[in-house]
């Protein structure tokens, strides 16, 4: 193994151990990853992930409340590669549920925005997302999901700036 781990317990700088919050922090970055494909399988069914592993339920939101945006704004958000979303964007607007307009900002970067159609895909889809996820917290605390979010929410925070 190479990187920074490979002589970990030889680095005399190197703790022996996080601390408390830095383990649960460790187990939690898992934890979420694990769930992060459990979830994309999930939307999959629900048609909310494209066949190639865009997330189409997510550009319909970023782009139903956030407004039309140029494909460079949208991958930065993300973020993801410009080209993913370009790739996402082009097989949206092929299926009618995305449109490119004119952008007064800027002459060769087109704006992203949706069509009376990817409205209506995004209220189908949001209905089926939610009705998943009253389904998988039937049994769940509600506060325990609003600090798990709230948590998540301060790690993206913490990322962006890294």
């Amino acid at each position: 193994m190479t990187g920074p781990l490979q002589n970990a317990d030889q680095d005399a700088n190197a703790p022996d151990r996080l601390s408390p919050a830095g383990e649960a922090l460790f187990d939690l970055v898992f934890a979420t990853t694990r769930a992060y494909f459990r979830l994309r399988a999930a939307g999959s069914k629900i048609g909310a992930v494209t066949s190639w592993g865009g997330g189409l339920l997510g550009m319909l939101h970023g782009l139903k409340w956030g407004g039309a945006q140029t494909v460079p704004q949208i991958a930065r958000a993300r973020p993801v590669s410009r080209q993913r979303i370009q790739k996402l964007a082009d097989e949206m607007a092929a299926d009618g549920l995305v449109e490119f307009a004119d952008n007064p900002a800027h002459k060769r970067s087109k704006l992203v925005r949706l069509t009376p159609a990817g409205e209506a895909v995004y209220g189908e889809l949001r209905a089926a997302m939610l009705a998943l996820c009253a389904e998988l917290a039937a049994d769940m605390d509600a506060g325990q999901i609003e600090t798990a979010r709230a948590v998540l929410d301060e790690l993206t925070r913490k990322l962006g700036k890294v």
